[in-house]
């Protein structure tokens, strides 16, 4: 089914956030591993699974509507500590929020409803879930004092 160019060429746009956000989430939860905060590197390493699922997602309609899906990433933002980690990673989530809102108009523009569907729901998994945990997250460390949020993550 031919898919319309500028819906296609957005898909990959956010193709790319996709595949950001996983690779960052990927290393950011093998350094968590590695320095013994298991509950962050569970939750982390979960994100980056879902993150791979939206990107597979993307991949599987670019593909449907005729498109070549674009495998490149954004650039990644590592963190040096858990708090930059963190942080690091709920910017990325509000971008990915953002383009997903900007896709939503442009597949509504272009009467592609599928693909808005398919935008909306992952905008409501970015927002509801990915992004409010990682909010919450940095509350408590506001809340508890770093030290003891890390303790807590061990």
């Amino acid at each position: 089914m031919k898919g319309d160019k500028a819906v296609i060429d957005y898909m990959n746009e956010l193709l790319a956030g996709e595949l950001a956000a996983r690779d960052q989430y990927f290393i950011h939860s093998r350094m968590y591993a590695e320095w013994g905060y298991n509950k962050l590197f569970e939750r982390i390493n979960h994100e980056m699974e879902e993150e791979t699922q939206h990107a597979e997602d993307f991949i599987r309609r670019i593909l449907m509507l005729e498109g070549t899906p674009k495998m490149t990433p954004d650039a990644l933002n590592i963190g040096a500590d858990v708090p930059a980690m963190l942080k690091a990673d709920l910017n990325t989530e509000y971008e990915v929020r953002a383009n997903l809102k900007k896709g939503v108009k442009l597949c509504e523009e272009k009467q592609d409803y599928v693909t808005r569907d398919m935008l909306v729901a992952q905008l409501k998994d970015t927002e509801e879930d990915h992004a409010h945990w990682l909010e919450q997250q940095l509350r408590l460390i506001e809340l508890l004092g770093l030290q003891n949020y890390l303790q807590s993550q061990l």
